[in-house]
């Protein structure tokens, strides 16, 4: 390992998992079926969403923006993943690294702002159906996907900027398959206290916040529901949040995991795992999660591919 010095390095070296060769081979087939996936899945269900007027409504709005998200935070992360573990050529300017942890970060926080506002959707369409469209109406729908986006760039920025005002003097080898906060305040010569209480703090902040509002919404959600009186009433108003509540266990229980621990705690190979499953597996299920559990989505799709059936045989 080099010895640190005081120059800046101006690149640096994705480690990704320390494997045998045949190993990377097996892990590149399967990153690219799963990226793959994700490319079709999320743009399909924007696609799908955009073409069938029966779907133009506030649930399907986020729905999509949702798969957007997805689409953006797995293209920054999968495409040089591949690359690394088909030609081995794992190096990434300074600037590039900085690249793509802001957009990494910017899609991750968005994510997680945005499956609250799809509670709060479910909140206002069970608890207040009368009153729902007017509610929800499409500059609300809006502005509640816009302030997600916006406030989202302005803490990537803040923290991406904070993350590469630190000092590398070398080595420069990331122990992770991209660039990542913890793994990149390793390699800091300068000290990474303020980063550190920093990172905790915002990921508590925005996950905490975002949780909070989601356990508010569903508790509103399942005493509405117990109040209907047809066993079939509640199981059709429990039916339109049980994909949400699906993909909303499984991003944030891997992110709690990922983010509120504390450093010494950290194990970077465990991380890697971790990360994987929710940079790339996460944005292929939750297509898949929305589509086969939701019958309009299934309707849709079914409409979409008979017409497009119908147009190949003429």
């Amino acid at each position: 390992m080099a010895e640190r010095n005081n120059t800046r390095v101006t690149e640096f070296i994705l480690l990704g998992f320390a494997v045998d060769r045949d190993v990377e081979i097996v892990l590149f087939m399967l990153i690219l079926v799963v990226y793959t996936l994700t490319l079709v899945g999320n743009s399909g269900m924007i696609s799908l969403i955009r073409l069938d007027s029966r779907l133009h409504t506030p649930m399907y709005f986020f729905l999509s923006n949702l798969a957007f998200v997805d689409l953006c935070y797995s293209s920054s992360i999968a495409p040089k993943f591949l690359g690394t573990l088909l030609t081995k050529h794992r190096s990434i300017s300074f600037y590039a690294c900085a690249t793509q942890l802001g957009f990494f970060l910017t899609f991750l926080i968005t994510e997680t702002f945005l499956l609250a506002v799809m509670a709060y959707d479910r909140y206002v369409a069970i608890c207040n159906p009368l009153l729902y469209m007017v509610i929800m109406s499409h500059k609300v729908c809006v502005c509640l996907v816009l302030g997600p986006y916006l406030y989202s760039f302005s803490v990537a920025l803040f923290h991406t900027t904070v993350t590469f005002q630190l000092f590398y003097c070398g080595p420069n080898i990331i122990n992770h398959f991209y660039c990542d906060d913890v793994p990149l305040m390793a390699l800091a010569c300068s000290d990474t206290s303020l980063k550190e209480i920093l990172l905790f703090i915002f990921a508590g902040v925005n996950t905490i916040s975002s949780l909070t509002i989601i356990l508010i919404s569903y508790l509103y959600v399942v005493a509405a529901i117990l109040r209907i009186q047809s066993a079939e009433g509640r199981y059709k108003a429990f039916s339109t949040c049980a994909s949400h509540l699906t993909a909303v266990t499984i991003f944030y229980g891997t992110l709690i995991f990922m983010y509120l621990q504390p450093k010494s705690n950290h194990s970077l190979d465990t991380d890697k795992m971790a990360s994987v499953f929710y940079t790339i597996v996460i944005p292929m299920l939750n297509p898949m999660i929305y589509s086969l559990r939701n019958q309009e989505v299934k309707n849709a799709l079914r409409k979409a591919t008979e017409k497009m059936l119908l147009l190949v045989s003429n």
